[in-house]
C-alpha cells in the first residue's frame, strides 16, 4: 500500500486507463461551481471502449474531451502557494500538450505541460469523452 506522500503516476489513475496523456493537448481552462474544467484534445488507446481506428489520413485516435477536477479549492501555477482566486487564475492558464500528470497526495494533483506546472487540489478527476 503506498503512503499519503508518495507520488502516482497517471498511468496508475483508473481514470486514464487507455489514455495517452503525454500525446494529449489542453485546449483551454474553465472553472465553475467549484469545478475545474480542462477542455483536451485526447489520445486513446487501442484497448480503450471508445477507440475508433484512425482514418487513413490520421495515425491515432483523438477524440475530444474534458478532464474534470470536481470539489476544486485551489489551483496554483509553477510552484506558487495557491490560496488566491481560483477562477482568476484559471483564466490565465495557457493551452498546448500535456507532459505529465501525478497525483501527489489524497487530493492533490500536479498536471505538466506547455503550459507549466498546475497544482490542483481536488476530488479524483473524471475524463469526459466529448462528441458522438
Amino acid at each position: 500500500m503506498s503512503g499519503d506522500n508518495e507520488a502516482v503516476d497517471w498511468r496508475k489513475l483508473r481514470e486514464f486507463a487507455a489514455v495517452d496523456l503525454t500525446s494529449s493537448f489542453v485546449l483551454s481552462w474553465h472553472f465553475e461551481t467549484d469545478t475545474l474544467f480542462i477542455d483536451s484534445d485526447i489520445l486513446l488507446l487501442p484497448d480503450h471502449p471508445f477507440y475508433e481506428k484512425p482514418r487513413p489520413a490520421e495515425k491515432v485516435c483523438i477524440r475530444p474531451a474534458i478532464i474534470e477536477f470536481p470539489f476544486c479549492v485551489d489551483v496554483a501555477l509553477g510552484g506558487s502557494t495557491g490560496g488566491g482566486d481560483v477562477d482568476s487564475l484559471v483564466s490565465e492558464l495557457g493551452h498546448g500538450a500535456i507532459t505529465g500528470m501525478q497525483r501527489r497526495a489524497d487530493g492533490c494533483y500536479e498536471l505538466r505541460g506547455a503550459f507549466g506546472t498546475v497544482s490542483i487540489e481536488a476530488e479524483r478527476p473524471v475524463l469526459r469523452l466529448k462528441g458522438p
